[in-house]
């Protein structure tokens, strides 16, 4: 099989979901294109409209009045969105807003504690049972504060960010590691005083709206990666992509598998509201075993469940070490790579934070099990073309979480 074409993939999914947040602290109306098209940001736009925001999304396109956020007459149902969730707590302790947070099944078994608990330090006040949601927020002013993470964490960090706006006086937060930071660059591209100092974010509280915004908004490399991945791994394949976000602490993926021989063509590189931007062109590619440490990890977090895939057809060993934050994702994705791999006869060791497998490695047939989690579901359908033998997914349509358009799109590449 060899895949050709030109694809231009819905925007970036955490840049989705912010960029409907703060548009909602926003003087006028914002229009945002090329909206990420998954469900989880259906229930960042449903929490804020919820909340009393007047919001449209039509055929990719969100226009939002900004305005005063509103307690929701109803619990704020964050679907199976983890950066919903965590980011709405930050943004409604610091508009000083009650609200009562509740999620699907699998979002209510995920740990909520690391995202209260560090808000609690700015005067935020919450009530939680056994670390999960459901989780009420209770109004409460909130004051500026020094605070180091515990775990490196774009959401919680994020949270932290957004409650700061809300509180008196400035605020410090620190990265264990450097994190992706849409939600610095944004902030600060819409007026707020956020400044980036080395692992130090500076947050200065809001003195009136932000500024609206009109913006496309670029691919989401953790979707691009699935197919950067198919395109790598079969013979006589070549892919352009259009409009990719390049953001330095999102291409882990691209970064690791450029130094393993694959062959990349950047061009029209751009900058837009701090974000690095270009057209990425990806051929078929020979490539060596990876070793990734926890340094690495946050910059390609999204991605391991491909770069497993992948690994099997790699010449060497890949290691990834640091990884266990995917314990805590829609499923524990490290059990679920592990598993599934096994199951289609790959030879792979388990660790508690991460895998290592010799490559390559024949990937058999076989059903393997999604565990309701979108980026195990899309990984696993492009193991199904390096394989000889059918794969079957048990529910595939969990793609849809954050790509409905993920098998019509690959289909398309199919010659």
């Amino acid at each position: 099989m060899e895949l050709r074409g030109i694809l231009h993939l819905p925007g970036d999914k955490s840049l989705s979901h912010r960029s409907l947040m703060f548009a909602s602290l926003a003087g006028g109306i914002s229009k945002i294109s090329n909206l990420g098209s998954g469900k989880d940001i259906e229930s960042t736009a449903n929490c804020l409209r919820q909340l009393g925001i007047d919001l449209s999304i039509n055929e990719g396109v969100a226009i939002i009045h900004g305005g005063s956020l509103k307690r929701a007459d109803n619990p704020l149902n964050c679907g199976n969105s983890g950066t919903t969730v965590r980011l709405m707590m930050g943004l409604l302790a610091g508009q000083e807003i009650s609200a009562e947070f509740m999620g699907d099944q699998s979002l209510s078994s995920r740990p909520m504690a690391r995202v209260t608990q560090p808000l609690t330090k700015l005067g935020a006040k919450f009530e939680l049972i056994d670390d999960r949601l459901p989780v009420k927020l209770f109004s409460s002013s909130l004051c500026g504060v020094q605070h180091t993470l515990e775990v490196a964490s774009a959401q919680v960090k994020s949270a932290l960010i957004l409650a700061a706006l809300g509180a008196k006086g400035g605020s410090v937060i620190t990265d264990p590691y450097k994190t992706r930071d849409h939600t610095e660059n944004l902030l600060h591209g819409m007026g707020a005083d956020v400044s980036v100092d080395g692992y130090d974010i500076h947050v200065q509280p809001l003195q009136g709206p932000l500024k609206s915004i009109d913006w496309e908004v670029p691919a989401d490399p953790s979707s691009v990666a699935f197919f950067v991945a198919a395109v790598l791994g079969l013979r006589n394949s070549r892919v352009e992509f259009k409009n990719v976000l390049m953001n330095p602490t999102r291409i882990g993926f691209l970064d690791v598998l450029q130094q393993a021989g694959a062959k990349f063509e950047r061009f029209r590189p751009r900058l837009e509201y701090g974000e690095q931007i270009c057209d990425l062109i990806v051929e078929s590619s020979q490539l060596k075993g990876l070793s990734i440490d926890k340094s690495i990890v946050p910059s390609l977090v999204d991605e391991i469940p491909i770069l497993a895939i992948l690994a099997t057809q790699m010449n060497g060993r890949t290691v990834v070490r640091g990884a266990e934050e995917l314990r805590v994702k829609e499923c524990d994705r490290l059990e679920a790579i592990v598993n599934n791999l096994r199951t289609l006869g790959v030879s792979i060791k388990e660790f508690s934070d991460g895998f290592e497998l010799e490559g390559p490695q024949r990937l058999g047939g076989g059903i393997v099990q999604c565990y309701r989690d979108h980026r195990i579901a899309m990984a696993f359908s492009i193991a199904d073309l390096f394989s000889k033998e059918k794969i079957d997914l048990d529910m595939p349509d969990c793609a849809a979480i954050s790509l409905p358009e993920f098998y019509d799109l690959l289909e398309s590449l199919k010659l």
